[in-house]
């Protein structure tokens, strides 16, 4: 075997020196990847200073003119283990509830490496092709679909959503006798989607990619725990139809990002099938919420949505760039993002697992990109697959509801607090909090500028207690009101860390009040 030595450069049977084809290496794998392993590792420690915070060394380092001749391999690695991972962003810190992605678990990450070198290409190749097609399989089951509905990986919610609204825009034509599709959208009239204000800003994107328009999306307002107001909607679906508009879809949120809430889905269902229309569930957080017993029945009926969109890059930790698109009609589905073919995919192909090949690259494979955007597309779900071999759907299961037992120790804990006031309940693993000092008071019924500076102190202490390096969360606004927000997906992180964080708070709130 080739032997590396990162300070003398010797790579035995670097193909630039033995005649091969490329200045790129092309093997010497296991020793590159020993080059960065430990570098990896004692990153994973999480342990001393945060090395993100050392930003001009690192960006000093990196921000070069690019080289007309390459550095080779030996000091690209040693680049990558001393500045990149040295300077990673420690999302997968026990203590980071900052943000609704985090950093992928150990078999989600090695399964990804796998992906990129032995299976590059999901469709048709195996056995990434039929591993992807059982993780999707795997998906469906474990979210409680019918076996009946189809669904795609995609690279994130925001591809999931576009393609859920894409069958929408497919149906709502066909039901006037339309192929928006093929034909375009302009005899569909007055295209219409219906959401609430909280609903992410990408449901508005991708009415605009669709040729929609961002325009077209109708927020309706939300009752006073962030949930649609059926009566505005059903005022504006009432609107829309008296003026010949289309209503394309309702868009149903299964856990919004600001604070958790979930839309009364069973609600939302019964409405849309009244109205004929698409019903659209973004659960790209909170989608995984519905394994938690305790709120099950927030999602209602599964088999009663039309699409669905959910992210295993957040709640599972698959590694970033792995979302996920449901849709219970395979056909409309196809009809909606058919691809079509060139001179070059015109061979005959067999049916997967007939055993009629010699060569998996004679075989037809799972699935079919006429269900999304990506036609070249790595093979996300191998990861996925991989994670819940190892973890099963009680692994999966188990984590939820501890996620959410975070946020509920949270509140508690803001509740019994006289120097913590709590801005909203949590339903699923979001809370929403900030701390009063004593003899402040609560300012939701104060004057602006009392509010304003309570605003302004929590915001101090949010930053404050980030730099200290134990706790990373983040903020939003609940009615106005600045709230420090910590939301638990991150599988390092368990009621240990909750109590961390409210420890963190209180003693940087005194600290800067006093």
């Amino acid at each position: 075997m080739a032997t590396h030595d990162v300070q003398s450069g010797d790579w035995s049977g670097d193909p630039r020196t033995a005649g091969g084809p490329d200045q790129a290496l092309t093997n010497h794998l296991t020793e590159s990847l020993t080059v960065v392993l430990p570098g990896l590792e004692q990153f994973l420690r999480f342990q001393g200073e945060d090395p993100a915070t050392r930003r001009s060394a690192w960006l000093a380092t990196l921000d070069q003119p690019l080289p007309a001749t390459g550095i080779g391999p030996e000091r690209t690695l040693a680049l990558l283990r001393d500045e990149i991972v040295a300077a990673g962003l420690r999302i997968g810190h026990p203590g980071f509830s900052g943000w609704v992605t985090t950093a992928p678990t150990t078999i989600g990450t090695v399964a990804d490496l796998v992906q990129a070198v032995a299976s590059p290409q999901r469709w048709w190749a195996t056995p990434a092709n039929f591993v992807d097609d059982l993780a999707m399989r795997w998906l469906i089951d474990l979210l409680g679909f019918p076996s009946s509905f189809v669904g795609t990986f995609t690279s994130g919610g925001s591809t999931a959503n576009l393609i859920g609204l894409g069958a929408a825009r497919q149906a709502a034509g066909e039901r006037l006798g339309l192929h928006p599709s093929i034909d375009g959208i302009a005899d569909l009239p007055e295209p219409r989607v219906y959401a609430s204000t909280e609903t992410h800003h990408v449901v508005g994107r991708a009415l605009g990619v669709l040729g929609m328009g961002r325009a077209n999306l109708r927020s309706i307002p939300v009752d006073g725990d962030g949930r649609i107001d059926l009566d505005h909607l059903q005022r504006a679906l009432d609107e829309d139809a008296a003026a010949g508009r289309t209503a394309v879809a309702i868009v149903g949120c299964a856990g919004d990002v600001n604070t958790g809430a979930v839309d009364p889905l069973p609600e939302l269902a019964r409405i849309a099938r009244e109205r004929e229309t698409w019903l659209h569930v973004d659960g790209a957080y909170g989608g995984f919420g519905l394994l938690d017993p305790r709120v099950r029945d927030l999602y209602g009926d599964v088999a009663t949505y039309d699409s669905f969109a959910v992210d295993p890059h957040k709640w599972m930790a698959a590694p970033v760039g792995t979302g996920a698109a449901i849709v219970r009609d395979e056909g409309v589905l196809g009809r909606a993002f058919t691809i079509e073919t060139g001179d070059y995919d015109r061979e005959r192909l067999a049916e997967p697992g007939t055993g009629d090949t010699a060569s998996p690259f004679d075989e037809l494979g799972h699935g079919t990109p006429d269900w999304g955007l990506d036609f070249s597309t790595p093979a996300r779900g191998l990861a996925v697959w991989a994670t819940l071999l190892e973890i099963g759907a009680d692994g999966m299961r188990e984590r939820v509801i501890r996620h959410n037992d975070c946020a509920r120790l949270v509140a508690d804990r803001a509740r019994a607090s006289d120097e913590l006031e709590l801005l909203r309940e949590p339903v699923l693993s979001i809370t929403c909090f900030r701390y009063v000092p004593a003899g402040w008071g609560a300012a939701g019924g104060a004057d602006a500028a009392a509010e304003a500076r309570l605003g302004a102190l929590n915001e101090e202490i949010l930053h404050a207690v980030r730099a200290r390096g134990r706790c990373i969360t983040s903020s939003t606004r609940v009615g106005g009101r600045f709230a420090i927000r910590p939301c638990y997906v991150n599988p390092r992180s368990g009621l240990a860390d909750a109590d961390a964080l409210v420890d963190e708070v209180l003693a940087v709130g005194r600290l800067l009040a006093g």
